[in-house]
């Protein structure tokens, strides 16, 4: 899975509808384009496609305030919807999700209601226990990775990032369940993106000729 999918499909959505530079401006206030493949061309192409594969819906607005075609703004279709519940679940249930993917489901799992979440998280931590299982099953830990030379420090590597993992997702779960964040049907919503005229203090001022569609 591309995070760049779902962060887009996510920025749009919390809009309603946007163009192409307030997903952008959206995503570096997350810090996406440090964590991630967010980069300006990588946003306005995948709008692009997105809008291609009616997953998104382009509307033509205005005409661009510095030349140029009109300024197309974007908005989540049905199909769209689905798609990005999809992978906002797949995000938080695998447990070899690249670290891009999961912190982008991160940002967007309020999206879900709180007991689906819980529910999702625990499954990701059944999966990291039996893939954990997989390996014990060749490398015992009490021998050390030497048992396999320097090779054994790769599936010393691996035990370490599934016990992390597990850890993790368990202290995650426990926070959820305490109560913290507000999550779908619970009320109104942290605010993710940025308002109307708000400042980026995250921009990164770099332009690109998307900008201007």
């Amino acid at each position: 899975m591309s995070a760049i999918r779902l962060l887009v499909l996510g920025a749009v959505r919390q809009h309603g509808r946007a163009h192409g530079y307030q997903v952008r401006n959206d995503l570096e206030y997350w810090g996406a384009h440090e964590w991630s493949n967010a980069k300006p061309g990588s946003i306005y192409h995948a709008l692009k496609q997105m809008a291609k594969q009616g997953v998104l819906l382009a509307h033509e607005v205005a005409p661009s305030t510095v030349g140029g075609p009109p300024r197309v703004e974007y908005e989540i279709t049905e199909r769209g919807d689905e798609e990005f519940f999809t992978l906002l679940r797949e995000a938080l249930t695998r447990y070899d999700q690249k670290t891009d993917v999961l912190s982008a489901a991160l940002g967007l799992l309020v999206e879900l209601p709180r007991d689906e979440v819980v529910t999702l998280l625990r499954e990701r931590v059944r999966r990291i226990e039996e893939w954990r299982a997989s390996v014990v099953e060749h490398y015992v830990p009490e021998d050390g990775p030497g048992q396999y030379g320097h090779i054994g420090e790769i599936m010393n590597m691996w035990l370490h990032t599934a016990d992390g993992g597990a850890e993790w997702t368990r202290g995650l779960i426990e926070r959820i369940e305490g109560g913290a964040y507000t999550f779908a049907g619970e009320g109104e919503p942290f605010v993710g993106v940025l308002g109307a005229g708000q400042e980026n203090p995250y921009a990164t001022g770099e332009s690109h000729p998307g900008d201007r569609g």
